[in-house]
């Protein structure tokens, strides 16, 4: 490949301002003086201060206009990360923080509050007894229960060493546990051998910079199991650096472009190439995606399928055919940009489009929970229905409505780091795909 810049197709990345000051001319505050719109601006923020009958938090008045200018752009891929949520991207990015090894979703309806999704072995959670499960409380003397999820792991995270306390529900009842944070490192890559000496490898993110390094000893690991037919599974990988996109696709690849991008009022330019090596991985291969592939995935996988090199199977993929320049800000926080789109070795332009699979298959892995609603009964009036032979019961509230909302299937996942966990009964993609190897 030949990278000639960092560019980001999800998430955030911290590069220099130069970058993109180098495209236009910035604003100063003398540009600024000299509009309608600057003069407004700054009296605006002036005014509220002099007249506003309450306190004014100067910070988020400022970031709300950041916000307020990115979102003028009406660009879902064109944003601004506050300080706080950046800290944790760039742990993120980094691949390894400290911390105290568990996988976290929500707890509540809403999004909030943390719950344990997994625990890995050999970390400070699996060593003081958390199961998955159970459900934060509290960290330290703070309510936590109906946190931010960002706000949960920032709190859980800390330098090696040092010492957090949790009070964490199991089963409706409370238990307090002090945990050493110790490195946790974030292995994006999953593997096993499936029946026939299939090989499969998940990769759930391209947003680690340790991820290629991790595909790379993945696929190292199949060829010295004497793998002939590989599975790729890409599902909910969201994507992530450019660059770790293109090195993945070119394990596959002998030669040729795999990803242009076309900057604004530019002719598309070569970003990354092929080149053959001894490493690469040139036995059958099958990509898995999903409606959630996004990105970077859909660079792989538009690459893969342009050069005849994989069959793609599944669903549509999302469509984001957009990359972005990430920009560090004086306040700590970042701000991504969309600069330009990616294309691929045929010339397609799949934003807002996406990758269609040569085998079309609807991922049956998390089934649509039971949800209903309703109302027009008595206030604490309790209703019980039978759904699969189980009663599901609600209780009316103050104004007579009901809601259930059944709970979320999440996928088993191995409590050893990189050790895939499969359900080849219950999922069809990955089912059509063995059938398609063999």
């Amino acid at each position: 490949m030949k990278p000639n810049r960092m560019f980001l197709v999800a998430g955030t990345l911290a590069v220099t301002a130069a970058v993109a000051a180098a495209q236009m001319n910035g604003y100063t505050p003398q540009t600024l003086a000299n509009t309608p719109e600057g003069r407004s601006l700054v009296q605006v923020l002036n005014d509220l201060n002099k007249y506003y009958l309450y306190p004014v938090d100067q910070e988020k008045v400022l970031r709300g206009a950041i916000n307020g200018a990115l979102g003028s752009l009406n660009d879902e891929f064109t944003y601004y990360t506050e300080p706080e949520s950046n800290e944790i991207d760039s742990q993120n990015l980094a691949g390894s923080f400290g911390g105290i090894g568990v996988q976290l979703t929500a707890a509540n309806n809403d999004g909030t509050g943390g719950k344990v999704d997994n625990v890995y072995k050999d970390n400070p959670a699996f060593k003081g007894g958390v199961q998955i499960g159970d459900v934060f409380l509290k960290i330290g003397d703070k309510d936590v229960s109906a946190a931010k999820l960002d706000e949960i792991v920032k709190q859980v995270r800390g330098p090696v060493g040092s010492e957090v306390v949790v009070t964490f529900a199991r089963a409706g009842k409370p238990y307090t546990v002090k945990l050493k944070r110790d490195k946790v490192t974030i292995v994006s890559v999953e593997k096993t051998i499936l029946p026939g000496n299939i090989g499969y490898v998940a990769l759930s993110t391209f947003y680690n910079e340790q991820a290629s390094a991790q595909f790379r000893a993945a696929i190292a690991d199949m060829k010295k199991k004497n793998v002939k037919k590989l599975i790729l599974d890409l599902r909910d990988n969201g994507g992530g650096l450019l660059n770790a996109g293109v090195d993945v696709a070119d394990q596959f690849l002998q030669s040729g472009p795999i990803v242009s991008l076309r900057e604004r009022d530019a002719k598309p330019k070569v970003w990354g190439s092929a080149r053959k090596q001894a490493s690469d991985y040139t036995g059958q291969l099958v990509v898995l995606v999903n409606k959630n592939s996004a990105s970077a995935s859909e660079v792989v996988s538009g690459a893969l399928q342009d050069n005849a090199r994989a069959k793609i199977i599944g669903e549509q993929t999302f469509g984001k055919g957009v990359a972005q320049v990430p920009i560090t800000l004086p306040d700590g926080g970042k701000v991504a940009i969309v600069n330009s789109a990616w294309i691929t070795p045929k010339g397609r332009e799949i934003h807002k489009k996406g990758i269609t699979p040569d085998v079309v298959v609807k991922d049956t892995r998390f089934p649509v929970p039971l949800n209903f609603t309703g109302s027009g009964v008595a206030p604490g009036t309790k209703l019980t229905l039978t759904v699969g032979g189980k009663p599901v019961t609600v209780t009316a509230d103050k104004d007579g409505k009901f809601t259930y909302v059944g709970e979320i299937k999440h996928q088993t996942r191995s409590t050893v780091q990189g050790e895939a966990t499969v359900d080849l009964q219950n999922d069809a993609i990955l089912k059509k795909a063995v059938e398609v190897l063999k």
